[in-house]
């Protein structure tokens, strides 16, 4: 790996491509694209977080972020390749920065990975928003429609930096079959079947917890909805009654990279 001295401040990395499947490089553009989108749309806390994908026909295999690079700068060669064990399968050569991963990502990773067979993304925060949401006792309320899509997400209480396997019981319990979960005084979780509905839930759970701190913020009354009406609208978003998230709009998201930057793809 070198360093570009010509100012432009970026890693160059020797490419992955040559030692993946087809299946796995895919896996690894799209996972390095959503870590740009996460920066993008403001969700990111610059080398802090993580976002990983499991590595297809590898069920006990995931892809995460080299600890020490920023969102913006992920690459799908730059990122790491471990098992549900811990154990570093690939990673390219980062010269003396040596990176390696961040252990509470590992943990909180590790865990659905390894009991959630069909996710094959999960995405963490620490967004202002979701941070924000986290620490108030009423969670987030359905004071939107986007919002009412969450209306059953789960709430896992904090028990200090996830860096023991102790708490992957209940963090699993708490997330149970669900899609989104809050981090009570920490942040948000999201999963789905592959990083563009992932990227989808993450991006709707911010967008709710951002509005639901603005209506807040101006002190003025909160308009309920009806219960019937929370329970028919919740239902719209579940998978029995529409198609899966993700899977319209990652096309256009990844040629919106595209324009801006494509060395997300290297």
């Amino acid at each position: 790996m070198t360093t570009d001295t010509h100012g432009r401040g970026r890693l160059r990395i020797a490419s992955m491509q040559p030692h993946c499947s087809e299946a796995e490089w895919n896996a690894r553009v799209d996972l390095a694209a959503c870590y740009r989108l996460v920066e993008l749309y403001g969700m990111a806390d610059m080398m802090a977080n993580h976002i990983s994908a499991r590595v297809p026909g590898e069920d006990n295999a995931f892809l995460i972020n080299p600890y020490g690079m920023m969102y913006e700068e992920i690459t799908a060669s730059s990122l790491i390749k471990v098992d549900v064990d811990g154990t570093i399968l690939a990673r390219p050569d980062f010269g003396e920065l040596d990176y390696g991963i961040n252990k509470a990502g590992y943990v909180i990773h590790s865990a659905v990975h390894a009991h959630r067979h069909e996710v094959d993304c999960v995405i963490h925060t620490h967004s202002w928003a979701s941070m924000a949401v986290s620490s108030l006792e009423c969670g987030l309320l359905p004071l939107t429609q986007t919002a009412m899509r969450f209306l059953k997400i789960g709430y896992h209480d904090y028990q200090g930096v996830v860096l023991g396997t102790a708490e992957q019981a209940s963090l699993l319990q708490d997330l149970g079959q669900g899609e989104a979960l809050i981090l009570r005084n920490h942040g948000a979780l999201t999963v789905g079947r592959s990083v563009g509905e992932a990227f989808n839930w993450m991006h709707r759970l911010e967008l709710a917890c951002r509005s639901q701190l603005a209506a807040m913020a101006t002190g003025a009354p909160l308009q309920a909805v009806p219960a019937p009406v929370l329970q028919e609208t919740w239902n719209n978003y579940q998978p029995g009654t529409r198609r899966p998230y993700g899977v319209m709009e990652w096309p256009a998201l990844l040629r919106k990279l595209d324009r801006l930057d494509p060395g997300f793809r290297d």
